[in-house]
């Protein structure tokens, strides 16, 4: 069976606390909770993995990656700044999809650039927890 890897960046773990007029009021483990319904109905298995530095986020993706179908990543701020980040979705090579909750275009102007979204497929922004979920449809697509 297909597996995905879901990781989200620094700070994820406080959804339903921080800020929720941006971020909503849902926490991460609701939005597990509706990535493993999806993946349920794709029929693909998900890893989940929420760190709050890129090397934690690096040294999970690195272990994971070999055996997995791609990854959905929403590296939270470290998109606007992670080389490292960058440097080690580049090399995996796997179908990935950087994920943001809110419209990062929408906001603060530093929030408009991602140096990690180069490494990715697409990058889905914006649409809340839907984004993971029409990620994951496209990973499984994508590893027929």
């Amino acid at each position: 069976m297909k597996r995905i890897l879901v990781v989200n960046g620094p700070n994820l773990n406080l959804l339903g606390k921080r800020e929720p007029h941006i971020y909503g009021s849902k926490t991460l483990a609701e939005l597990m909770d509706a990535i493993r319904v999806k993946a349920g109905e794709l029929k693909v298995q998900v890893s989940f993995f929420q760190g709050n530095g890129d090397g934690e986020i690096i040294d999970f993706l690195q272990k994971e990656a070999p055996d997995a179908a791609g990854i959905i990543i929403n590296p939270g701020a470290l998109s606007h700044y992670s080389l490292a980040l960058f440097d080690c979705l580049q090399a995996l090579a796997l179908p990935t999809v950087e994920v943001h909750l809110s419209n990062i275009h929408a906001r603060e102007e530093f929030r408009s650039k991602s140096v990690t979204a180069r490494a990715a497929r697409g990058v889905i922004t914006g649409l809340g927890f839907t984004g993971y979920l029409l990620a994951m449809e496209f990973i499984a697509e994508q590893s027929e």
